[in-house]
């Protein structure tokens, strides 16, 4: 995410959420990431603070870079954690977004869970995105789970029970909740045949389920067109091996035997998806 020049201030936010989205280990595809650059270019979001990067990053690992502005100045920009504030029609978002960090994980979330404890949110959602054995051409598994059973039950997910190496979302989740701050994850499913980003289906698939956990509209903008592209590509590209057509559809033949129809609550939550960004007002997005 690119800075933005205005600050917008953390307190006295209307319904804030935050969500969250690191780059690396945590988002195969760039799917993750993607659905907070796309909430934060939709909504003309504010930078709250941007973390000191001097402390959390290898340069080597994630190396700063050169860019030209508008205006042709040249600029030099370091890889960072932004904290922008998404303004929506009924309430803010706060977007947390950037590279995962390298050094001093505690340090680091210890920061971000203190300036979410300023925002007060409603629910904290982490967004994340793992290579699995998924086809490319069935709907995109989104997993959701919650921190604590109090948050599972009114949002209906699943408790968490993940055990093995984590990455800064795991420990952002552990953290948030030793705080009591209500939080939820949500990971997509990529194949690993395709992992090469960006995944806009993958994205698109997050942000419909972030949207479910808020009951609140989230424009898809262009999301849901990049996805037909980007399926139709890997459409081609499979067809052009052999191997690889046959592998894909292996996995079609699985996915379609262990979910042969749509579930019902799948399809409840279309239609509410529907009804919700039919029913918004023009120009939600932004303030």
């Amino acid at each position: 995410m690119a800075a933005m020049a205005e600050v917008k201030s953390l307190k006295n936010l209307r319904r804030p959420a935050v969500v969250a989205a690191f780059g690396g280990w945590n988002d195969a595809g760039d799917a993750a990431s993607g659905v907070i650059d796309h909430l934060a270019a939709l909504t003309s979001a504010k930078l709250a603070f941007a973390i000191d990067p001097d402390d959390y990053y290898d340069f080597q690992v994630n190396r700063p870079t050169m860019a030209t502005t508008s205006g042709g100045e040249r600029t030099l920009q370091w890889p960072t954690t932004e904290v922008l504030v998404a303004p929506l029609a009924d309430r803010d978002l706060v977007l947390i977004g950037g590279p995962e960090p390298n050094f001093h994980w505690r340090g680091f979330s210890s920061a971000l869970v203190s300036a979410m404890r300023t925002v007060k949110p409603e629910i904290v959602v982490l967004l994340g995105a793992m290579l699995t054995d998924s086809p490319h051409s069935r709907p995109v598994p989104v997993h959701g789970s919650a921190a604590t059973q109090e948050v599972a039950t009114s949002l209906s997910l699943e408790l968490s029970s993940y055990e093995g190496p984590t990455g800064i979302l795991g420990v952002l989740a552990s953290d948030c909740a030793v705080v009591g701050l209500p939080t939820a994850s949500l990971w997509a499913s990529v194949p690993h045949y395709v992992a090469e980003p960006p995944n806009p289906k993958a994205s698109l698939a997050l942000l419909d389920r972030l949207e479910d956990l808020l009951d609140t509209p989230l424009d898809p903008g262009d999301l849901p067109e990049k996805a037909q592209d980007w399926e139709t590509q890997v459409n081609d590209l499979a067809a052009e091996d052999s191997d690889i057509s046959a592998y894909i559809t292996a996995l079609e033949e699985r996915r379609d035997e262990n979910q042969p129809e749509p579930q019902g609550d799948a399809i409840a939550a279309e239609i509410q998806r529907y009804l919700r960004r039919r029913n918004q007002p023009p120009g939600h997005a932004s303030r």
